[in-house]
């Protein structure tokens, strides 16, 4: 079979999609955290129109660019809330208008959060103390492709599916990073969150693949880092950015890697008695170097709800790439699985049918469910204790209907669990923020205390932000200390990443 999954993609309209509709009218909405907001005053308002860029100050334009697809957030929708909102939307069209933005704002201490297609869900693009929310999603498309090394350079603000199919159709490349969210999301958005693809033990994450970044500093610098083939000029200061969610720079635009779209596919489907077994077996191929482009276990819990298996863990394998490379690949998956039950590869069919299909979140938290999913990484030797200490933990808090987990992104030294949670404690909405701060509570500090780490692509945001001095340690007094280095007056999307702000305590940050 040669026909490329993404190639056969629906294109999404290539704009922000809303998580759930906000009970009532949008212009109504009322921010769910007490923060104090800063206003945008009308004389800074005048000189961001005079800069020629669109500036929103409605409220239903407000509220709506003020939130993203966390599922704790879109409970509140049903209520008629938003987070935080903003208090105005600017919506650039180059880097420059960036730059100048930022220097207007950062003369005036006002808050500026980054957003584009906001499909985080962790809270990362939420304007937590009001100010400004910059709309990147103007800054979009290629603006050069090297075939001959194999590299793009694209802005930021280009939505995943519009930017995957332009490479396939127009010049027969393949970026690789395919998120369950590509219709949902931008470039800019993946470099920010760190992100990971569905196809990520084949081509990496976005951190592997980004050679070269314009980045854009509070006080409206405008920073080139240009790669080169495994340079060495220093430390990388693409990967200063990656993940630093808007806090450090405003991503603009992007050197990546690229590779030649796939001419061949390969498909299996294995069941093994235990989660672990599963585990093992994926472990086995990667040390072989067997590297596929989906390695994708699920637990006996998550295969019968989808593929109705009964009590087998569910392993499904997809490769694509060069013919010999993917036939090398599938032998390596082939002999490490022999202990496993051979399953038709229709199931491998049914999962990519609906892999990108996010509209069962809506409909799960209308109906009254507090869900979540919460993505980590751990090393091979820890992931069978990380996985049951933290399904026992979720399982115990009270209102815990389903608790399960899968495996969806392996490299040689560990791998990717993705656990999924519901609840139902009851439909006063204090009593869904509290089980779902518990639920977290306890997963989390179950993974941490058994050797895992915090998030594997769907990074921190407003969320996690009560674990990053657990999780980083010291460490994050280092990232306080490069935050006040290049944004002294706090101004770039304050109250993510642990970090402390000028502007107030993260009213969701204190531990429990």
């Amino acid at each position: 079979m040669t026909t490329s999954p993404a190639t056969e993609a629906y294109l999404g309209p290539g704009a922000p999609t809303a998580p759930i509709q906000i009970a009532g009218n949008a212009a109504d909405s009322k921010p769910h955290f007490t923060t104090a907001c800063v206003d945008v005053p009308e004389s800074v308002l005048t000189q961001l129109r005079d800069l020629g860029v669109d500036v929103q100050i409605d409220a239903a334009t407000r509220a709506e660019s003020s939130r993203d697809w966390w599922p704790l957030a879109m409970t509140w929708a049903l209520d008629g809330e938003v987070p935080a909102i903003a208090a105005a939307v600017v919506r650039p069209t180059t880097p420059e208008q960036v730059a100048a933005v930022l220097k207007i704002a950062n003369a005036a201490a006002i808050p500026v959060t980054a957003a584009a297609g906001r499909s985080g869900v962790c809270g990362s693009s939420v304007p937590l103390y009001g100010g400004i929310v910059l709309d990147l999603c103007e800054l979009r498309g290629i603006r050069s492709v090297d075939d001959e090394s194999l590299t793009v350079d694209v802005l930021a603000g280009t939505f995943g599916d519009h930017f995957e199919h332009e490479l396939r159709s127009t010049y027969g490349l393949t970026c690789g990073h395919w998120p369950q969210s590509i219709a949902l999301s931008t470039v800019g958005g993946w470099l920010a969150c760190r992100g990971a693809g569905q196809l990520s033990t084949r081509y990496g994450k976005i951190e592997d693949m980004v050679i070269g970044l314009d980045v854009v500093l509070a006080d409206g610098t405008m920073v080139h880092t240009e790669g080169n083939a495994r340079q060495a000029t220093g430390p990388d200061l693409n990967q200063l950015f990656v993940g630093s969610e808007g806090t450090l720079g405003i991503i603009t635009g992007a050197r990546l890697r690229l590779h030649p779209a796939p001419t061949h596919e390969r498909r299996l489907a294995y069941g093994f008695a235990s989660f672990e077994d599963g585990l093992e077996a994926c472990r086995k191929i990667l040390r072989r170097g067997g590297t596929p482009a989906v390695l994708r276990l699920y637990d006996a819990i998550e295969a019968d709800r989808s593929y109705k298996t009964g009590e087998l863990a569910v392993l499904l394998v997809f490769d694509e790439g060069d013919r010999v490379l993917v036939d090398a690949t599938m032998e390596i998956v082939e002999s490490e699985c022999e202990q496993g039950q051979r399953l038709d590869v229709a199931l491998v069919e049914q999962w990519m049918g609906h892999r990108n299909n996010v509209a069962q979140l809506e409909s799960l938290i209308s109906g009254g469910l507090v869900v979540d999913t919460m993505e980590i990484t751990g090393p091979w030797s820890q992931l069978p204790s990380i996985y049951r200490k933290a399904l026992d933990a979720i399982g115990a808090v009270p209102g815990t209907l389903a608790a399960s987990a899968h495996q969806s992104h392996a490299y040689t030294d560990g791998a990717c669990l993705y656990f999924t949670f519901a609840g139902k404690p009851g439909s006063d909405s204090a009593a869904k923020e509290a089980y779902y701060r518990a639920a977290w509570d306890a997963g989390t500090h179950a993974v941490l205390s058994s050797g895992g780490a915090l998030s594997h692509h769907h990074g921190v945001g407003i969320n996690r932000a009560r674990f990053m001095a657990d999780a980083l340690g010291a460490g994050l007094d280092v990232l306080g200390a490069v935050k006040a280095a290049v944004d002294p007056q706090g101004i770039l999307n304050p109250g993510k990443l642990g970090l402390s702000s000028h502007f107030g305590a993260n009213p969701f940050a204190e531990p429990n």
